[in-house]
């Protein structure tokens, strides 16, 4: 034969200054003896006292089956009356706040709630009354210590609203997560503008470079001829000088061009990447003797977003230039394809390939990174295939879904 007994929980009546500490004695011996009581399963129900008496609940924790349940979970899980007194809490969330289960037990769960947080939890647990409730507090920890929580508080329907089930989880772990990804993000943020501002600081002493060595040159050139032109004493000779000076002229403005071509090419604004690739292919072909084959459409990629368009622009231009520098190659095949949520851009040359573990590890030599760079600020990756014969270079680029509408209306 069972025994069962019904204890009082209720909350003593406020008194004196020289009267609450016996009466918070007795309460909590009181809760003491109940705990000690459902745990030995003597207890399935307790007395609860709020505005309209006192009222018998029956408690499941008292069954041994789910009181073993409820102290095996992961979680912290406590049942809190009407007003927020701990009537009962697991192991768990008596070690999540560092406190004794004796104390924890009739005090007022608000005392553990970091003070700038008492009032939302005041209305938060206002809420439960009459629906679930979520959300994630601050906990104050016996040692001083702030414990990230998240507090799930729901009524228990079989205690007619006289007692509300609680859930705590533990978030600090998946905060230190969030800080070491934000720290990540800082930190590749900072790598990434260092490299661009490393980069700007190379691409400045190259036009420096080309500026003096080649335009320069021309327009010495230009000047000298210019004054060998006040010396002459025949007409023949003014036409001859004005012919040659004019040739050197319009050599300048070429190479003035080239420059502003390279630092942003107006055509890809005009005309789009199609037509910038192809006028860009044909002066590489002219200039390094490699014979190149394009295979694009000009629609599929004039309907890019702008951002993508010159990213991929930079990265091809990349690409040819390494082909130019390293692989001694005489031919280049050039594909760009897209699809409805990526676009895919592939070089593949018959150079003399490169070791490419070793271009893995140390990837700067061939201008990798920077590519990789471009297509990681894109959500995309770059990737490269070389053996003895021959460099496969692979660009993906993927596409947000807006900027697939947007190029569908484009198509249209």
């Amino acid at each position: 034969m069972t025994r069962k007994r019904t204890r009082s929980g209720g909350l003593a009546p406020r008194g004196g200054p020289s009267g609450r500490h016996a009466k918070l004695l007795a309460r909590l011996k009181t809760a003491e003896d109940t705990l000690r009581a459902i745990q030995s399963g003597e207890v399935d129900a307790l007395m609860v006292s709020g505005r309209r008496g006192g009222q018998v609940v029956a408690l499941k924790g008292g069954e041994p089956a789910y009181r073993l349940l409820v102290e095996a979970m992961s979680e912290g899980a406590a049942t809190l009356s009407p007003d927020g007194t701990v009537l009962y809490c697991n192991r768990r969330f008596a070690e999540l706040i560092r406190r004794p289960r004796t104390k924890l037990i009739g005090s007022a769960f608000l005392s553990v709630v970091s003070a700038a947080e008492r009032d939302r939890f005041d209305a938060f647990l206002a809420e439960a009354q009459s629906a679930p409730a979520k959300g994630e507090f601050t906990l104050r920890g016996r040692d001083g210590n702030l414990i990230p929580v998240h507090v799930s508080l729901s009524r228990f329907l079989p205690y007619h609203g006289q007692a509300l089930g609680m859930v705590v989880t533990d978030l600090s772990e998946q905060k230190r997560k969030q800080v070491a990804d934000m720290e990540l993000a800082r930190a590749t943020h900072r790598l990434l503008l260092e490299r661009t501002l490393s980069a700007q600081e190379e691409e400045r002493r190259r036009i420096a470079r080309e500026l003096h060595d080649e335009s320069g040159q021309l327009l010495t050139a230009l000047l000298v001829g210019l004054r060998t032109l006040e010396d002459a004493r025949s007409l023949s000779d003014v036409a001859a000088l004005a012919q040659r000076l004019r040739a050197i002229a319009a050599q300048a403005i070429g190479e003035v061009g080239r420059l502003a071509r390279g630092l942003h090419p107006t055509v890809l604004d005009d005309h789009g990447l199609g037509v910038a690739l192809g006028r860009y292919v044909a002066e590489y072909a002219t200039t390094h003797n490699i014979a190149v084959n394009l295979a694009l459409d000009e629609r599929d990629c004039n309907t890019l977003p702008p951002a993508v368009q010159i990213a991929l622009y930079r990265i091809l231009q990349e690409a040819l230039t390494n082909v130019a520098r390293h692989s001694g190659a005489t031919a280049v095949r050039i594909e760009l394809v897209r699809s409805a949520a990526a676009v895919e851009a592939s070089v593949v040359d018959n150079g003399c390939g490169f070791d490419a573990k070793a271009v893995a590890v140390s990837s700067l030599r061939l201008g990798i990174q920077s590519m990789r760079e471009r297509a990681a600020m894109h959500g995309g990756t770059v990737s490269f295939k070389s053996r003895r014969k021959g460099t496969v270079f692979l660009v993906q680029l993927p596409l947000a879904s807006r900027d697939v509408q947007r190029m569908r209306r484009r198509s249209t």
